[in-house]
C-alpha cells in the first residue's frame, strides 16, 4: 500500500514538474499533472486538461488530495517588455487566485498547497545570507513579481488546507534548468567566470527539491514561507570552476559584464538573471529538521554528470 492517494501537480508539464511526478508515482496512487495539452498516461500518473483560468472539470481531481504543488508561470527567461511583463505576472497570479477560489469551496480539499515562488524575492546580496526571518526584500521587476504572487497566494481562504510559500533557488538537473547551460558553455571552453564572478548562486539539486516537499507534506505543524536553497551557497566563479573541474576542463573564457549584457540581448533575456547575487538559507528547513542530500555544490554537480553518463 503506497503512503499517499494523490498528488496533483499543476502546470507540472515542464521540467521541475517531471521531476516530481517521478518522485512520486512510486509513492502516491495517482499522480495528476494539470497542463494546457493531453500527454498520454505514463503509469499512474495521468494529465488531465485545464487552462489556468476556468473551472470545469479538472476541479474533480483536487478532491480529497494528500498535496497540490503549483508550478504556473511563464519563464522569465525573456526580455521584460511590457508585453512580456504582463504575461510573467498573468501567468502567476491568475492560475493561484483560481486554484483559491476551487479550495475554498471544496468539501474535501487537498491537505496542503504549495506555491512553488522564487527565491529571487531577496536582495543582491554578496555579504550575508538571506533567511525567511531576517532576510531583506530586494527591488525591482523579478521582485514585484514576487510580491505581487505570494500576496495573492496567502490571501487565498483555505481553512482547511495548510499553506507554504517555497522559495525555489535555482534547480539543478541533468535535463532542465540552468545546469546544461552551463555545461554547455564548459564545453565549448567559455565557462569562465560571468561578470565579476563574486555573485552568489542560491542552486538546489533537484532530488532535494522533491525530498522538501515530501518533508513538507509529513510534518502537518509546518505552514507559512520556507526558502529552499542548498545550506552552501556558491560564488558564480567557484561553480563553474567545479563544473569545469567535474567536466576535466580546467580553463574556461571568462564573460565579462559588458558582454553578458550584448549577449543576454541578442538572445533575447536580461542580464539580471546571471549578475543578480543569490544568497539565500533554508533555516527553517533546517530548524524543523530537513537534511539535504546535497549539501555542497560540488557533490551535487558530480551527481549531475555522473547521470548524464
Amino acid at each position: 500500500m503506497k503512503a499517499y492517494k494523490k498528488i496533483v501537480l499543476a502546470g507540472g508539464n515542464g521540467y521541475l514538474g517531471t521531476v516530481l511526478a517521478q518522485y512520486y508515482k512510486d509513492l502516491a496512487d495517482e499522480v495528476i499533472i494539470l497542463a494546457r495539452k493531453q500527454a498520454p498516461a505514463a503509469g499512474n500518473i495521468r494529465t488531465v486538461v485545464w487552462d489556468g483560468k476556468t473551472e470545469n472539470g479538472w476541479t474533480v481531481q483536487l478532491i480529497h488530495a494528500d498535496m497540490l504543488i503549483n508550478l504556473c508561470g511563464k519563464n522569465v527567461n525573456c526580455r521584460y517588455t511590457k508585453k512580456n511583463k504582463a504575461a510573467i505576472i498573468a501567468s502567476r497570479i491568475i492560475p493561484t487566485k483560481l486554484l483559491g477560489d476551487v479550495i475554498h469551496k471544496m468539501v474535501d480539499p487537498p491537505k496542503l498547497w504549495i506555491n512553488i515562488t522564487s527565491a529571487t524575492i531577496y536582495r543582491h546580496a554578496e555579504d550575508h545570507p538571506q533567511d525567511e526571518a531576517t532576510g531583506e526584500i530586494g527591488y525591482g521587476f523579478s521582485i514585484d513579481v514576487c510580491n505581487i504572487w505570494e500576496s495573492t497566494f496567502f490571501k487565498c481562504e483555505t481553512p482547511h488546507t495548510r499553506k507554504i510559500a517555497l522559495r525555489l533557488g535555482i534547480a539543478l538537473g541533468r535535463s532542465g534548468s540552468v545546469f546544461p547551460r552551463l555545461l554547455n558553455l564548459v564545453k565549448m571552453g567559455m565557462g569562465g567566470r560571468q561578470g565579476g564572478g563574486q555573485q552568489y548562486l542560491a542552486w538546489v539539486h533537484e532530488h532535494d527539491v522533491a525530498r522538501s516537499t515530501h518533508f513538507l507534506l509529513d510534518h502537518p505543524e509546518l505552514e507559512g514561507i520556507y526558502n529552499c536553497a542548498a545550506p552552501y551557497a556558491e560564488k558564480n566563479a567557484d561553480f563553474m570552476r567545479l563544473i569545469r573541474k567535474a567536466y576535466g576542463l580546467p580553463v574556461g573564457l571568462p564573460a565579462p559584464q559588458w558582454l553578458l549584457e550584448i549577449g543576454a540581448f541578442i538572445i533575447g533575456t536580461e542580464p539580471e538573471l546571471i549578475l543578480k547575487s543569490r544568497w539565500v538559507k533554508p533555516q527553517r528547513l533546517l530548524n524543523a529538521g530537513f537534511t539535504f542530500q546535497y549539501e555542497k555544490a560540488e557533490h551535487a554537480i558530480h551527481d549531475i554528470l555522473s547521470i548524464r553518463g
